[in-house]
């Protein structure tokens, strides 16, 4: 019997990295095109007369489906019923064509069908903007869907082994695409065309959907292998025990709800922030545009090498909630600091990029595993998804929130090229108290540990 459960895929070290490796591909293509629009703002506003409520209205189309179609719910749901090689190839395939529809929109903008964008408007909107805000949304549910089946995916495959290593691995990894966004899309946009980075995210997530279809056939592999010695132990698969009723049971869990509240808060001084980033340093540090998508990209960069290194700390020592509370507490620091108006020097922009990427590399690996320790498997799918779903109002609100703060309180000039000039002072302050709610948070987690007994401070790897 021990000799017949070591033949599953999932205990060969090499193929269930490969694994990760071949799905971590897809979400790499995901993060690009996620990121890639963000440098482009103050190009969007002269060349296709886009404002700052324009893009924080397509910014918050990522998660508008999420939240008020409660589409990302429903993809928990059918991740947990359908198993995640249906649900991998419908986020992926979503994905595809909501960027397609993305890069028409802003092509139509300036190609051959500018007269069919022209000054037509939906729910004061230019055509343009809502197309493309259509397109980032249904691009949102198929990536947030995605993310809630990699996470389970490693679960699965990374059972009793290092699955805070590699989920921390798939984050870096993904981080490649956030910083690859950042950093090429306004030079290929300079050289070709300001679509140009979009159309190639569009070509890489081609490639990931190839991708996760050959995934598909590795684990439909592992599923026999599992079956099979679920058989010879007389257990049954835990994945087939899912019902709706394990929704209620979710819901009353206080975990939950200080987990989703630490993920909307936390995440909410992330992602939104990074999306204004790029002008924020050119505006307030007087960096080159060229360079800004960079250094804006720098907590992915950083993520990138220190997320697997903290997600093995986890797995052999554990004190995962002391980790999140320390990584909610260092996002306090970077905002305060951008909103003093007198500190304006390009290296503090700079130190504070590398310790937001340090803070951004903490939290995730040590949230994500922390999930699968409060929720059976069966569950984790549903679990996963109402955490997002909760997080993605935040991705909603917060920039959509920001473009119209910008607009209304902040115009301090105009550019030569007809764009703003913004005080990014009042945002700063904003993001700096969305921190402090995120560190109370923390904390209020850490005492549920102690109380509920979760295990968040144990390792994950046991002895």
């Amino acid at each position: 019997m021990t000799e017949q459960l070591k033949q599953k895929l999932s205990d060969s070290k090499g193929t269930r990295w490969g694994a990760l490796l071949v799905v971590a591909f897809t979400m790499m293509a995901a993060y690009y095109v996620n990121d890639v629009v963000a440098p482009l703002k103050s190009m969007l506003e002269a060349d296709l007369a886009w404002s700052s409520s324009d893009f924080g209205f397509y910014t918050g189309g990522y998660s508008f489906l999420n939240v008020f179609f409660l589409m990302l719910i429903w993809g928990g749901l059918i991740l947990d019923r359908f198993g995640i090689r249906f649900t991998g190839k419908l986020a992926t395939i979503l994905m595809v064509g909501g960027t397609a529809l993305e890069y028409y929109a802003m092509t139509g903008l300036t190609g051959s069908d500018a007269q069919l964008f022209g000054q037509t408007s939906f729910f004061g909107y230019k055509t343009g903007v809502f197309v493309a805000f259509a397109g980032y949304s249904i691009f949102g549910v198929g990536a947030e869907v995605a993310g809630i089946t990699v996470t389970k995916i490693i679960a699965k495959w990374f059972k009793g082994k290092e699955m805070a290593t590699a989920m921390g691995v798939q984050v870096a990894l993904a981080r490649i695409g956030s910083q690859a966004g950042y950093s090429l899309a306004i030079p290929l946009a300079r050289s070709f065309e300001i679509t140009t980075p979009v159309l190639v995210g569009l070509i890489l997530l081609v490639g990931g959907l190839v991708a996760f279809f050959f995934f598909a056939v590795m684990d439909k592999r592992l599923d026999r292998q599992l079956a099979e010695a679920a058989q010879t132990l007389g257990e049954t698969d835990p994945s087939e025990k899912f019902s709706f009723k394990d929704v209620k049971n979710i819901l009353v869990n206080p975990g939950f709800w200080l987990i989703a509240l630490l993920c909307v808060l936390f995440y909410s001084c992330v992602f939104p922030f990074q999306k204004f980033a790029s002008e924020f340093m050119i505006l307030k540090y007087g960096i080159d545009e060229n360079i800004a998508g960079t250094f804006a990209g720098l907590p992915a960069l950083g993520a990138l090498f220190l997320t697997p290194i903290f997600g093995g700390y986890i797995d052999k020592r554990g004190r995962a909630a002391s980790i999140m509370l320390l990584g909610s507490a260092m996002l306090i620091g970077v905002h305060f600091i951008y909103a003093i108006p007198g500190v304006d020097y390009w290296l503090v922009a700079i130190v504070l990029m590398i310790i937001l990427g340090i803070a951004f590399s903490l939290v995730p690996s040590a949230m994500w595993p922390s999930v699968a320790k409060i929720f059976p498997v069966s569950q984790l799918g549903t679990a996963y998804a109402l955490i997002f779903f909760i997080q993605n109002i935040g991705l909603w609100g917060i920039p959509t929130m920001i473009g119209k703060v910008l607009d209304t309180y902040c115009i301090a000039g105009q550019n030569a090229d007809g764009s703003n000039v913004y005080d990014y002072t009042l945002p700063m302050c904003i993001f700096t108290g969305i921190a402090c709610l995120s560190m109370l948070v923390a904390w209020m987690l850490k005492r549920a540990d102690r109380k509920y007994g979760y295990g968040l401070e144990d390792a994950n790897i046991k002895k």
